[in-house]
């Protein structure tokens, strides 16, 4: 009677094991960044050491772009549940190629994007490009920003000698190939310089009449948010969790981000890691909460966008994003 007592009480805790085991199945996710991991991903990684995707339910699979394009076009087609991506790119691709694309969060809530320059050189404002050498990464929303802030600033843009380095921008101001660059990120190349022993000054594009645009969102196609809804919902759950570790404990989360970094592509400084944290935290809470978009925000950016020719069609942001509950 006692071995069939244990054999029924075995089987019993069979299986309760299953159905525990398969309660905790995950469904997977997958999110290609805009570059390789740096401070700006640092929550993904913290969510992803805590277990907090996990209790989610949700098995985060994260992804590194071939080129810089790969997170919006991936997205776009399905290949991967979200991508990070540039709120101008996700603006042009539903006015311009009437392509199914949403953001469902931003990360960095204004511009980081910024004219940098020598501290040696003497710029101090957009009038100062009169006549200097630019250096830019051939994007033509570069071309726009610089030159709005030079026209806000009474300055001829015309003047300027515009000069694609492709992403060699902190390279370009060393070798004096260029007196100034447009498209270096403060919290990238700028502390990067320094590191390096180069002084640095930048200038903010939006005290120069850019409107604050997302530097950084995260978007997702139509089909996938139809389909993937609660995944996305789940993610940002999770997201929004380390992220709040993230702004507690600056520190914890750099360690975590280091331990993950892609060493042998992309290794990471971690004083300019630390200096990129700073200048990131506030960022990506102000205006307003973590995630959370703003009609006006992207109204703005289209608007400007339009202006300046940068949309040749009409701007068309219906839809174009979601916040989450």
């Amino acid at each position: 009677m006692k071995k069939i007592t244990l054999s029924l009480t075995s089987l019993a805790l069979i299986l309760l094991l299953s159905a525990c085991n398969a309660n905790e199945k995950t469904e997977k996710v997958s999110i290609m960044l805009d570059w390789y991991p740096n401070a700006v991903h640092s929550f993904l990684y913290v969510a992803e050491e805590k277990g907090y995707f996990k209790d989610e339910g949700i098995e985060l699979d994260i992804k590194f772009p071939a080129s810089p394009t790969d997170p919006i076009n991936l997205a776009a087609a399905g290949k991967v549940t979200m991508g990070i991506t540039y709120q101008p790119d996700v603006i042009i691709a539903k006015s311009e190629q009437n392509i199914g694309i949403k953001s469902v969060g931003v990360l960095v809530r204004s511009p980081l994007n910024h004219v940098a320059f020598l501290k040696e050189s003497g710029i101090e404002s957009p009038k100062d490009l009169e006549g200097k050498t630019v250096g830019y990464s051939g994007i033509p929303l570069n071309e726009a920003i610089l030159e709005t802030m030079m026209k806000a600033d009474g300055a001829d843009y015309g003047k300027v000698n515009m000069v694609d380095v492709g992403f060699e921008l902190n390279s370009a101001l060393i070798s004096k190939k260029a007196d100034a660059v447009i498209g270096a990120y403060i919290n990238h190349e700028v502390p990067l310089l320094e590191y390096e022993g180069f002084p640095t000054g930048y200038i903010d594009p939006t005290d120069f009449e850019i409107p604050s645009f997302y530097e950084l969102i995260v978007v997702t196609s139509d089909d996938t948010w139809k389909k993937d809804q609660k995944n996305i919902e789940a993610f940002w759950r999770a997201a929004g969790r380390a992220f709040d570790d993230m702004e507690k404990d600056p520190e914890e989360a750099l360690s975590i981000l280091l331990k993950y970094q892609d060493e042998a592509n992309f290794p990471l400084v971690e004083v300019v890691e630390r200096e990129s944290l700073s200048i990131l935290l506030p960022k990506m809470t102000a205006p307003g909460t973590f995630g959370e978009q703003d009609e006006q925000a992207w109204q703005a950016t289209a608007d400007w966008m339009s202006e300046t020719g940068l949309l040749k069609n009409e701007a068309n942001i219906d839809g174009i994003f979601i916040n989450m509950d």
